[in-house]
């Protein structure tokens, strides 16, 4: 018993889904705002509306990340329900049949045929619906699909990462700004990158690398455009 409360292995594959919505929702927000409000400077727009732009594409994108991760999510939720009215309607009608669905479940994973069946049975007779979803479609209650939450944590993934170049715009409304948001939003989407990698088992270096390649990119192109439109309008 002390071996085994001294082995305690650290799994990060859980992290996966509350990971990947945060860093999307983060960077997208970082990268989007940052480049908005870079591309309205370097147009040599007025401070006020630069602010303004930037404080439109943070509301707009926060309800719009929470829009669309609720809508895919609740889709999600949806298939899992009626899977479950589903499975439940089969046990009601069919329990021996999904009983014997089960074991070879099991025998398929490894387990002996009679061992196969007496645990398919005790599991049965413990949680039969839950253990049917588990281990036979996937559906896992702690993985279940929360449209609310998701949405939630979205929105609020992207107006942290949007704030940053918002609060630039308002801080500095004077020359200087677009080197500024280039320098803030690059360090920040690096540390981002890192950070995520590094809670997702890896070293760090090649995730902030992938975000400043894909950053740069976008604020290159919003630069370019925000220039040549001013350019044209001056």
């Amino acid at each position: 018993m002390d071996a085994l409360h001294e082995h305690i292995e650290s799994h990060r594959s859980q992290r996966a889904g509350w990971l990947r919505a945060a860093v999307l929702g983060a960077n997208d927000g970082l990268i989007s705002t940052g480049s908005l409000v870079l591309g309205m400077a370097t147009a040599q727009a007025a401070p006020g509306a630069i602010l303004l732009s930037g404080v439109a594409g943070l509301a707009a994108g926060a309800f719009s990340m929470a829009a669309g991760e609720y809508v895919s999510v609740s889709s999600q939720s949806d298939a899992e329900a009626a899977d479950a009215r589903r499975e439940a309607d089969a046990l009601r009608d069919h329990p021996e049949t999904e009983l014997a669905e089960l074991a070879e479940i099991y025998e398929r994973r490894g387990l002996e045929s009679s061992l196969a069946r007496e645990v398919a049975v005790q599991l049965t007779r413990h949680d039969s619906l839950a253990t049917h979803l588990r281990d036979e479609l996937g559906i896992q209650d702690h993985l279940r699909a929360r449209p609310v939450q998701a949405a939630l944590a979205s929105a609020a993934a992207f107006t942290a990462g949007a704030l940053p170049p918002v609060l630039l715009a308002w801080l500095w409304p004077g020359p200087g700004l677009a080197a500024g948001i280039v320098a803030c939003t690059l360090v920040l989407l690096a540390v981002l990158g890192y950070i995520a990698e590094r809670i997702a088992g890896g070293g760090g270096v090649k995730g902030a690398l992938r975000v400043l390649f894909w950053g740069a990119l976008a604020q290159g192109a919003t630069a370019l455009i925000g220039h040549l439109f001013g350019v044209a309008t001056a």
